[in-house]
Formats: C-alpha cells, sequence, structure tokens
C-alpha cells in the first residue's frame, strides 16, 4: 500500500536519506536504488515522495522502498532507466580499453628511457588495485545500506592513477555505470592525471635539451 511523505534528510554523496511520513511517525530510511524517477528529479530535502513500507532485514527496523516524487509520470523499470544509448555505450567500451593500454605502454616506455624510476610501475599496480577495492567496498556497502565510500575518495584514485582500475571495477562490477555526472568527473580526473604526466615527461626532455 503506498503511503505518503516528504524527505527530511538526503546525503547525495551517500545515496540515502530519510522520509517523514504524513502521520509525522518515526522516520524511514530509503536508498537511493530504491527511488524511481531519479533521472527526472532527483531526490532532495522536503521533496513530496510516495513510498512502500517494509520491514529491515538484521533488526534494522521499517525502511520505504519504491519511492517516487508525487506528480510525476511513473517511470520505466529500473533495467532501462537512465541507460545510455547503445552507440555511445559501445563508443565508450571500445574507447576505453584503447586509452588504458596507452597509458601503460607510455608509464613503461618512460621507466625503460629513464624517464621515470622503475618503482613508479609497481605502485601504479597498487594504486589500481586499491582503486579496485575502493568500487568493490562501495558496491558491497550498498548492498548492505552500510557506510558507503564518498564519491570524492574514488576520484581521488583515480587522479592519483588508479583510473583503469577504477574503469575495470565500474564495468566488472557494474558500479557507479548509469551516474553520467559522477563518469563526468571520473573522466575529468583521468585527463587530469594524464595530462600532469605528460608535461612531466615534456618537461624532463625539454630540461634535457636545454641542458644539451
Amino acid at each position: 500500500m503506498h503511503k505518503k511523505g516528504f524527505i527530511v534528510r538526503w546525503y547525495p554523496e551517500r545515496a540515502f536519506g530519510f522520509i517523514r511520513p504524513a502521520d509525522a511517525q518515526g522516520d524511514l530510511f530509503f536508498h537511493l536504488r530504491d527511488f524511481r524517477g531519479a533521472e527526472l528529479q532527483p531526490p532532495h530535502k522536503d521533496m513530496e515522495v510516495s513510498y512502500e513500507e517494509v520491514d529491515g532485514s538484521g533488526g534494522r527496523g521499517p525502511r520505504a522502498v519504491r519511492v517516487q516524487p508525487r506528480g510525476l509520470p511513473k517511470p520505466a523499470p529500473r533495467s532501462r532507466v537512465a541507460e545510455p544509448p547503445q552507440s555511445r555505450s559501445a563508443a565508450g567500451k571500445a574507447i576505453a580499453p584503447l586509452l588504458i593500454l596507452a597509458y601503460a605502454v607510455v608509464l613503461v616506455w618512460a621507466v625503460w628511457n629513464g624517464k621515470l624510476p622503475l618503482w613508479v610501475l609497481p605502485l601504479s599496480w597498487v594504486l589500481n588495485l586499491l582503486a579496485f577495492f575502493a568500487y568493490w567496498q562501495d558496491k558491497h556497502a550498498a548492498g548492505q545500506d552500510r557506510w558507503r565510500t564518498g564519491e570524492n575518495a574514488l576520484h581521488l584514485w583515480s587522479l592519483a592513477g588508479g583510473w583503469p582500475g577504477a574503469w575495470v571495477a565500474q564495468q566488472g562490477l557494474r558500479h557507479k555505470t548509469r551516474k553520467h555526472s559522477f563518469l563526468r568527473t571520473y573522466w575529468l580526473s583521468a585527463a587530469a592525471h594524464s595530462a600532469v604526466l605528460v608535461l612531466w615527461l615534456w618537461g624532463a626532455q625539454l630540461h634535457r635539451l636545454l641542458l644539451i
């Protein structure tokens, strides 16, 4: 049975919030995955919503599911909501591995030619493994309604050089692949890291030429 209420707290970085029922009883927890219509209007404080109340698992108490903004048309099923166009999605999946391969080749070439120290290669592996683990931990926490890893923390791993591992985690775990604002920031962090690397190598080469 659908009930009415409004959102009293919303934490976008953690993808959950609380709904106060219209009868002013205790606030109910809800997760972004239980929110319908986010592609039309994201959840925010004071938004009027309709929802269904269910008993939480593990003694967590009641929670809200099938949450939907009032006054909006019924969204498409979640399996099709916010899915990017097939051509754009296929193009992105084809280009990303090439960019990762080019990045790896540049790192190996730079180490081989003495432009970067040898420890850069194992450090890169560690950073990418840690980035993958951060995504896995966030995915696992989302399924258990536990404390989430902040999006800024995930972007910092990409900025530090773990963006290839982050991409593998996105595709392999099917995590953070539908939120376009997150993906834009992810690719900006990857581009920023790559730009710093290119500037560093170019600066070292220019310095060497000036000394000749």
